[in-house]
């Protein structure tokens, strides 16, 4: 059974909050962003540890409202992670305008069973993680250091 916390680098956390307050005071309007966690996955027992982050550009038609991670740009994203010798801990998005808890669309187009999916509110100043298990998001403790 996975580790039911998530450890998040203060650089990590520093850089997912700043892109999500550049999404939120975009001049168009609040738009979600979204990006790749990296770092160490955890066996099991011992937590994942996400040590730095990748931005991929929204490629949703209402950025407002959704995120949808651009594909090439997730590839790249992951391949470089990879290149550099880190693991894809899993994925990260924003929600300008509301608490950060995963949305009734976040639950019917998650798709990375096993993964982190960490959501970033500014207008709350939260930042919260879950595992998704193929049929839910289980919660995570977060621990910033």
């Amino acid at each position: 059974m996975p580790s039911s916390r998530l450890l998040l680098s203060t650089t990590a956390a520093e850089s997912i909050l700043s892109h999500a307050r550049d999404g939120a005071s975009h001049d168009g309007g609040p738009r979600e962003v979204c990006g790749v966690l990296v770092g160490d996955r955890g066996d099991g027992t011992a937590p994942d540890a996400a040590t730095d982050i990748r931005r991929v550009p929204n490629a949703a038609s209402e950025p407002r409202a959704r995120y949808e991670l651009d594909p090439e740009a997730t590839l790249a994203a992951i391949e470089a992670a990879e290149a550099a010798g880190d693991d894809v801990i899993g994925f990260y998005h924003s929600h300008p305008e509301s608490r950060a808890r995963p949305s009734e669309t976040d639950r019917r187009e998650a798709t990375w069973e096993g993964y982190v999916y960490l959501i970033v509110s500014p207008a709350y100043d939260e930042l919260r993680a879950w595992r998704w298990t193929g049929e839910r998001f289980d919660p995570l403790d977060v621990d910033i250091g």
